[in-house]
């Protein structure tokens, strides 16, 4: 489990921007090794209640908060896996665990589990206490750089899709649809520090910070 917080901006850019980004970090930064041609497919499936409260939680800007979600990248069902994202003051914790087939299925069938490691079985106690429950699938594409120092990863999201209100996460065909005007994200995570000439790559005339969430652009069409 990863248990150090981070640092991490966000910033929309125009899809102009998407090249000259792309070229200049990659002119500098590693590729990361996981990638199909620079990039790959991420399909993610987050939970919430029936209050929506990790939804409005994120649309007030509430901290400490956490959101629950499953992931897997370029439709591969054998690696899958199981994250809790939490933000405190500004810096965000992710913890990861690895599940099977039939652990997601059950997860995906809203059955909470009790055997598993500590993050699935947080997880099921909070489904048992809070109603917490599958909600909709989330697609993008993700082109990821890296750089050692500061155990620093830049990355540009783009192609927001949504499921609606598919849950259907272990359907390799599952229909979604294009999140109208979602813009492309860069992403700039860090440990302890960002060096200067990675906060120089990164900067893209008349952006500026912001806390979009895919999700939450995906939840717009509820």
């Amino acid at each position: 489990l990863r248990l150090l917080y981070r640092h991490e901006w966000k910033h929309p850019v125009a899809p102009g921007d998407l090249f000259a980004l792309r070229a200049r970090l990659g002119s500098v930064l590693q590729r990361d090794a996981h990638t199909v041609d620079g990039r790959y497919q991420i399909r993610s499936l987050y939970f919430d209640n029936l209050r929506d409260k990790a939804l409005r939680e994120k649309l007030d800007g509430v901290e400490p908060r956490e959101k629950y979600r499953l992931r897997c990248y370029n439709g591969d069902f054998s690696y899958i896996l199981l994250e809790k994202k939490k933000k405190v003051d500004g810096l965000c914790r992710k913890t990861q665990e690895v599940l099977t087939v039939p652990q997601t299925q059950a997860l995906l069938a809203g059955v909470p589990l009790e055997e598993g490691g500590p993050l699935v079985q947080e997880l099921g106690r909070k489904m048992t206490l809070y109603g917490l429950r599958p909600k909709t699938v989330v697609e993008y594409t993700r082109e990821p750089f890296v750089y050692g120092p500061g155990n620093v990863r830049v990355t540009l999201d783009y192609g927001l899709r949504t499921g609606l209100f598919s849950t259907e996460f272990l359907r390799p065909g599952c229909p979604t649809v294009p999140v109208w005007d979602a813009p492309v994200i860069l992403e700039v995570k860090w440990d302890e520090y960002l060096p200067d000439f990675v906060r120089c790559l990164v900067q893209v005339p008349g952006t500026r910070r912001t806390a979009f969430s895919k999700y939450a652009a995906c939840r717009a069409y509820d």
